[in-house]
């Protein structure tokens, strides 16, 4: 085999790595995961109203022990998360797709129309940066329609939503399919002609209705790109998600027009197109279709279809990246692809990189946590064969006895790392009171990534396990499961006046009402009087201080 390196190779090495990078930051932009960890709550003082640092009302009522504080926090909103995260992810996106072939081309063809066209250096580049200043309008303007069209409620809810999620999965599944060659996605030739109609007005109006011709023309690449990274925003639960999206994408696609027309030379120094850019959306395409597997493990989940569990999920990525890492290395070729006759040096590396992961997968196979990918996966508790929850016990299995009989709803919902759990409120609180603990209400999701890498990477610390499994008594309570309640449960909110039709429902509304809160994880430390110990927490990825937390609650329960 004949390894050479040449330019074309840098641009596959910086993209392999900027396509991977996209992909994991896409799947963590995805949930409504938040917490309150950045609140700093101000001392109370005789039992008044006080605010916080930041927006947060706070009651107040001391007791007379002193032991614990009565907590409810009146109005706090909820911080809208992950927009730098969602402007990171769209700027990728972005930089993804100015490498697609139906981008990469018109590169220097509309770049070369400024610098021919005008008169002067100076017209030549206030009219690229109108032309850019045009581009992430247009695609600013898609993200705000999203929000508008959805609602802000809408877009909130969406994560959690058993239905939508569903509809996500084959949404990506078509764009991967798009990309991997099936067929081309392409918005109706009228709309193109009539904006590339437009764009021979000149002017400023010519120059807008151009950026319109680029939107429309390169959709069959730019749409799977555009359609994944909208989902990602919507689902964020962040209000201007889209639009943030859609500005990082529009931005990072404008920014070589305004260089390139600043500095006509650098053309020069662009690869040539070629099949490497084809090779650009076989990769994405493997990509997308490994982040539709999350989304599809999140409605299984929730509606309990037990088909989807986490070896079935990991079977699905390593055979994915697996393949992927083959086709890099030229192994496998589909039917539009150019001949691959050697392999360069950065395109091994990527190889290298992608089928490593694949290797790293497969001890997950046998339970091995795999941390750095914990978020992605369906948790531990649905593994089949494990190998790793029973070291966390000394090497023997730990086995969860039920003196009263099984836990309710403990035929639906899977223990966590093998720990004594309860999934109904009443229950917990009855059983922590018979043997004098601590209630620890840990309100999780089952589209949760957060409480996922919660459980994978802090609960497992031997400090916080020995105090979960044997001074706390665990309540998790799921705010997105689609269980039915029996007829004689449902009930009408008085909190928000909705129906409350299933579990999730149920402890949602409890958790918003008790708690004014909406976050997942979010854990909350209770006495027996069902006052808050301490403050309540969110995700907190730091062991120490995460054992900090549960023994200032323990300490305030003993008191």
């Amino acid at each position: 085999m004949t390894i050479k390196f040449d330019q074309t190779s840098v641009k596959m090495l910086v993209l392999g790595f900027l396509l991977l990078f996209c992909s994991v930051t896409a799947a963590f932009s995805q949930e409504t995961d938040s917490t309150i960890d950045d609140l700093e709550f101000t001392e109370i003082k005789d039992g008044t109203v006080v605010k916080d640092s930041i927006t947060a009302t706070i009651v107040a009522v001391p007791q007379k022990d002193g032991a614990a504080v009565d907590v409810k926090l009146v109005s706090p909103e909820k911080e809208e998360q992950g927009l730098t995260g969602i402007f990171i992810a769209g700027f990728i996106g972005g930089l993804a797709a100015l490498l697609m072939p139906c981008i990469f081309p018109m590169l220097p063809l509309t770049v070369s129309f400024f610098t021919k066209g005008s008169q002067t250096k100076a017209k030549a580049v206030s009219r690229a940066l109108f032309y850019g200043l045009s581009i992430i309008v247009i695609y600013v303007v898609l993200g705000l329609l999203v929000t508008v069209i959805f609602g802000a409620d809408a877009l909130n809810s969406l994560s959690t939503n058993g239905i939508f999620n569903f509809l996500f999965f084959i949404l990506l599944l078509i764009f991967a399919v798009s990309f991997l060659g099936a067929f081309e996605i392409t918005l109706p030739s009228s709309w193109v002609n009539k904006m590339d109609a437009n764009s021979d007005k000149g002017g400023l109006a010519g120059l807008f209705f151009m950026a319109g011709t680029l939107a429309l023309v390169s959709f069959s690449c730019t749409g799977p790109i555009i359609g994944t990274l909208l989902v990602q925003a919507a689902t964020s639960g962040a209000l201007l998600g889209p639009a943030i999206g859609m500005f990082g994408f529009s931005f990072a696609l404008a920014i070589p027009f305004a260089l390139f027309a600043l500095f006509p030379s650098w053309l020069s120094a662009l690869p040539k197109s070629g099949g490497w850019l084809n090779s650009v959306k076989v990769v994405l395409g493997f990509l997308e279709l490994a982040l539709a597997m999350k989304f599809l493990s999140n409605v299984d989940l929730a509606y309990h279809w037990n088909w989807f569990d986490r070896e079935v999920f990991l079977v699905l990525w390593i055979v994915i990246f697996g393949l992927m890492g083959l086709y890099l290395l030229g192994k496998l070729k589909f039917s539009h692809d150019s001949p691959v006759n050697f392999i360069s040096v950065p395109r091994l590396m990527i190889s290298v990189v992608v089928l490593s992961f694949t290797v790293y997968m497969i001890p997950g196979l046998w339970g091995a946590p795999l941390k750095s990918i914990s978020a992605f996966l369906p948790p531990q508790a649905t593994q089949d064969f494990d190998l790793y929850t029973p070291t966390l016990t000394g090497g023997t299995a730990a086995v969860v006895k039920h003196e009263e009989g099984p836990h309710k709803y403990a035929d639906i919902f899977h223990a966590p790392l093998n720990l004594n759990v309860f999934f109904d409120y009443e229950e917990g609180m009855a059983y922590a009171k018979k043997v004098n603990k601590p209630v620890m209400i840990d309100f999780t999701g089952h589209a949760c990534v957060n409480c996922r890498k919660m459980e994978a990477n802090v609960w497992p610390d031997k400090g916080v396990y020995s105090k979960l499994s044997n001074d706390f008594v665990i309540i998790q309570l799921y705010v997105d499961d689609k269980t039915e309640l029996a007829a004689n449960e449902k009930f009408t909110s008085t909190f928000s006046g909705k129906a409350v039709n299933t579990i999730g429902n149920k402890w949602s509304d409890f958790q918003a009402a008790k708690f004014n809160s909406n976050s997942q994880p979010y854990y909350v430390l209770l006495g027996h009087d069902e006052k808050l110990l301490v403050q309540p927490t969110g995700a907190n990825y730091n062991a120490e201080e995460y054992l900090k937390f549960l023994n200032s609650g323990l300490s305030n329960f003993n008191k």
